[in-house]
């Protein structure tokens, strides 16, 4: 996937569905729907999550994680005082918490391909995705073609 900024999502299921080579029939049958309404699925830019969780599992690919991979590309970083309570008001959350820095391996090949291909700096880069310097250089090091 090229660009994690703009996601339509119906378009990327027809895709893992051509890769999968998933017969129309099993699909209609493990959605429950028509083949009328699987066509307007591969239209739709945004699917309900739970149809997106059945997607998932009959093409057993992720999608949430296209999400996730969003967020961490292009959500601003949490500032300090900014929607907080002070410490002493706040309550912990029920809902699991989860660490924004987990680069996965398709987030840092599409930082690096930006850079290899010049359609951004280094600078722009560190900028732009809030990507700490000392972790860029280091996937550049790490992951540099010979």
């Amino acid at each position: 996937m090229e660009n994690f900024k703009k996601i339509n999502i119906g378009i990327l299921v027809r895709q893992r569905v051509k890769e999968c080579e998933v017969e129309t029939d099993r699909i209609c049958n493990f959605l429950k729907c028509s083949e009328k309404e699987i066509e307007e699925m591969y239209k739709a830019s945004s699917l309900d999550s739970h149809l997106l969780l059945r997607w998932s599992k009959l093409l057993n690919y992720d999608f949430f994680r296209i999400y996730s991979q969003h967020l961490i590309l292009y959500s601003p970083p949490e500032r300090a005082g900014v929607h907080q309570k002070p410490d002493h008001l706040r309550q912990a959350s029920a809902l699991p918490e989860f660490r924004k820095n987990i680069y996965t391996v398709e987030v840092i090949d599409f930082i690096l391909e930006l850079i290899k291909t010049g359609k951004k700096t280094k600078l722009q880069v560190i900028h732009d995705y809030k990507i700490p310097k000392t972790t860029l250089y280091k996937w550049i090091s790490k992951y540099a073609e010979d």
